[in-house]
């Protein structure tokens, strides 16, 4: 495959779940709106607490899997071996089911002391309860997903994500509107087997050869998935928990509104910003992950991939820049501007997560998980304390403060970490794409902060054009845009 037929695919499959990505940011956007007028920043607070509590618990006993089986399935898919492929998609789809079990056991069962230790009393007992089904429900959905992207069904896939999060929210809008606070935990089930149902209907599309897997087969082949899987599951349990206690941290010497505040900030930055990278992980780790073994390979496929992620993050967070208070009232109210201090920080910081990003299916790509484990340790451990000391000190935008300064220590770490292990560096195209976006973003970022209305749309609008501009090139020569328009205006004629 030419360089410029692998630019285009990378591209292809971010465009195709760039555009799924897009659908659900506006699906987000309605849902946000919606509950944030409905509920305020007190309701998204104990909205907040919930889905963090439960996600912490899903993170505790799904061994990792989401990610550790799609390297299993890509490097099966590969063969071409139909056997194997069904023997791996089996043992996976019952891993799912065994650790899903689990963790809405423990939800049931800790239910009031989760109560208690999340919010100070016992009035959310029940709620605990009635969302342990979710932790099944999601863990199973995890799964038929994780089916399709090891497969690389994108496709599927990508209409799995589009249809469940259209008819989630056509079904849970209702419920805000006329129960209130009431309708969270309703909405939280509802919206999980929703997405539970969607993906089993495209998973169930893929053919997968009937084969007998024996307990001992299933025991064997999943003991790999699990080993590597469970350094996973550790690392993000260590990050939910981390997120978690900065949350009840938050709660205990701030507010229940400021938890509110600073869960929908984050959401913004790191949930649809981050979407970007969603789009672009769903094909990068299989592809990674089949190429893994030859380094020069490798190597190229991860600095065409960051070239590509940069390009497209770039010129969207230049726009967050210079419109960061209609984006906040766009996505929630008035009473949300609070959080675009926190917000333009954090967002500044996302420079520095392209590269992390990218490091990590470096390491779960050559299967050195240990390595990932402990880089990821060791970056949410002084993220944390970072962010306890930003709270303390500055409030809601030291937490932003922060986060950007963490994020700059766990880049560099992360570089020095793939430098003396695999003796990989970015080539220079990358640092030459990264250094000059990374300046615009930080020109816009200062006239965002310093520079008064109307002045700063007019440079700001200027300073966003040069982003696209330059994105535009450095696309066109990879991918040859120009003559993508003219093939397919050639054919559009000849119709």
């Amino acid at each position: 495959m030419s360089e410029q037929q692998t630019y285009r695919q990378i591209t292809k499959a971010t465009s195709l779940f760039g555009g799924v990505q897009v659908f659900q940011i506006i699906i987000l956007i309605i849902r946000s709106k919606i509950i944030a007028i409905l509920l305020g920043p007190y309701g998204i607070g104990i909205l907040g607490l919930l889905s963090s509590t439960t996600s912490l618990i899903s993170g505790f006993t799904n061994l990792g899997l989401g990610t550790s089986a799609v390297k299993d399935l890509s490097v099966a898919h590969k063969t071409e071996d139909d056997n194997r492929i069904s023997t791996v998609s089996l043992v996976f789809r019952r891993l799912v089911w065994v650790t899903g079990l689990v963790g809405a056991s423990i939800t049931l069962i800790l239910s009031p002391w989760l109560s208690q230790f999340t919010f100070g009393n016992n009035d959310y007992t029940s709620a605990f309860m009635w969302l342990s089904i979710t932790v099944l429900f999601n863990q199973i959905t995890v799964g038929e997903l994780g089916i399709l992207q090891g497969l690389r069904r994108l496709k599927f896939l990508a209409k799995a994500n589009l249809y469940g999060s259209s008819i989630g929210l056509i079904i849970t809008i209702p419920l805000y509107y006329k129960l209130g606070l009431n309708a969270i935990v309703p909405s939280i089930i509802i919206f999980s087997l929703v997405s539970l149902t969607v993906s089993l209907i495209f998973s169930r599309k893929v053919f997968l050869k009937p084969i007998y897997v024996s307990l001992k087969r299933t025991l064997e082949e999943g003991r790999n998935m699990a080993t590597m899987g469970t350094i996973i599951s550790i690392s993000v349990v260590l990050a939910l928990a981390s997120s978690y206690v900065l949350r009840v941290y938050i709660g205990r010497f701030g507010s229940i509104a400021d938890v509110g505040l600073f869960s929908a900030g984050i959401a913004i930055v790191t949930t649809y910003v981050g979407m970007i990278f969603n789009a672009m992980g769903a094909d990068f780790l299989p592809r990674l992950s089949a190429v893994s073994s030859d380094d020069k390979i490798c190597f190229q496929t991860i600095n065409q991939q960051a070239e590509i992620a940069i390009l497209f993050l770039a010129p969207i967070l230049s726009v967050f820049f210079i419109f960061i208070n209609y984006v906040i009232i766009l996505f929630y109210s008035n009473q949300f501007l609070p959080i675009s201090s926190l917000m333009l920080w954090a967002a500044l910081g996302m420079f520095f997560r392209v590269i992390i990003w990218i490091m990590g299916f470096l390491y779960l790509a050559k299967g050195r998980s240990k390595i990932y484990f402990w880089n990821e340790f060791a970056s949410i451990v002084y993220t944390l304390l970072l962010n306890g000391l930003g709270y303390y000190l500055g409030g809601l935008t030291g937490i932003g403060i922060s986060i950007f300064c963490a994020g700059l220590i766990s880049m560099l770490q992360s570089l020095v970490i793939s430098r003396i292990k695999f003796s990989f560096m970015f080539d220079l195209p990358f640092i030459r794409i990264f250094l000059i976006h990374f300046s615009l973003a930080t020109i816009a970022f200062m006239i965002s902060k310093a520079v008064p209305s109307p002045y700063s749309y007019i440079f700001g609008v200027v300073l966003i054009a040069f982003s696209i501009l330059f994105s535009y090139i450095e696309l066109d020569k990879r991918i040859g845009i120009g003559d993508l328009f003219i093939k397919r205006n050639n054919k559009q004629t000849h119709k």
